[in-house]
């Protein structure tokens, strides 16, 4: 009731009456009155006079499913949401309800246990950022799911826009600094991939960061000074997400390959490659067409599917 309440004051120029809006939605005026209070609580700025009835004067920031796809052109990506307030993670949703449709989506706006690759914390403040996850259900085999990473990298590359960058394989960096990170994580057998759940975090209007991440993170606000609608930008990532999603399914990795390694700032840099705590340095040369980094050493070429790469002039490697 609230957001059809919500909805005919977004839709209303100027005031509207309790009892008009009373009318619409079938209840008493006393309770729309109830309810108005809560959006207030909410953040929505809302003018009430007598005679004159109710004006939204502001609306906070809050992502809904609705606006969201009300932005979508997918066929499933996004066509199912499932919404939270606060949870522990959103990948950690995305598993617990592993029998959702294929393409559903898990949405936080606060994140208490949010975590990149190698389990690394991840700050996920409430009404700022994106913290989401889409389940995916592909008949591929489990060797390509690291796939999955690079493809959604390329999709927030051109949701974000702000000549954002890949850092293969997991990281979007925006002048140097990390805008977003992707956490893949599967369920499978040898042969079969029952799902697989591709987590999100994007840095969307934070003005600020801590001390100890100044240096390193960033956010859409602070590279272009304006702030953006959430809701907007997951609409935005979705359907891009789906199109090189499809793409890959049709034709695999090649199909959006060059447009990956245009957009893939770690090419043609010195790289630190680190394995089982052993360092290897070199130059990234390439991206292959099974998503691994090709490294050129003083010994060879080498093909890095997993492991730590640093790349020159990112995150304090100089």
């Amino acid at each position: 009731m609230k957001k059809k309440i919500l909805n005919i004051l977004k839709n209303t120029d100027g005031y509207i009456s309790g009892e008009k809006i009373s009318e619409q939605v079938g209840i008493s005026r006393a309770a729309i009155w109830k309810h108005i209070n809560k959006l207030k609580q909410d953040g929505y700025e809302i003018e009430s006079f007598t005679h004159k009835g109710y004006h939204l004067v502001f609306s906070p920031d809050i992502i809904t499913a609705e606006d969201i796809q009300n932005g979508l052109n997918t066929e499933f990506i996004g066509r199912n949401i499932f919404m939270y307030d606060k949870t522990d993670t959103t990948n950690e949703r995305a598993k617990a309800k592993s029998n959702a449709p294929d393409g559903s989506l898990f949405i936080a706006e606060v994140q208490t246990c949010g975590k990149g690759s190698r389990g690394r914390g991840w700050q996920s403040p409430k009404g700022t950022g994106i913290w989401h996850s889409v389940l995916l259900k592909p008949d591929i085999p489990p060797m390509e799911v690291s796939q999955i990473t690079l493809i959604a990298g390329l999709a927030v590359c051109k949701a974000v826009g702000l000549n954002s960058m890949i850092k293969w394989p997991n990281d979007i960096v925006i002048n140097g600094k990390k805008i977003c990170g992707i956490l893949t994580e599967m369920s499978a057998e040898i042969n079969m991939i029952h799902y697989i759940v591709c987590g999100i975090g994007i840095n969307v209007n934070m003005e600020t960061f801590e001390d100890n991440l100044s240096d390193k993170a960033t956010s859409m606000y602070i590279e272009s000074g304006k702030k953006y609608p959430r809701s907007v930008i997951i609409a935005r990532l979705m359907n891009e997400f789906e199109y090189y999603y499809k793409k890959f399914l049709d034709n695999g990795l090649s199909a959006i390959l060059d447009e990956y390694k245009e957009h893939c700032v770690t090419l043609g840099r010195d790289v630190n490659v680190i394995f089982n705590k052993e360092t290897v340095s070199g130059k990234a040369v390439d991206v292959d067409e099974n998503g691994s980094l090709v490294v050129e050493t003083s010994g060879g070429i080498i093909r890095v599917t997993s492991g730590e790469v640093s790349v020159r002039g990112i995150y304090g490697y100089v």
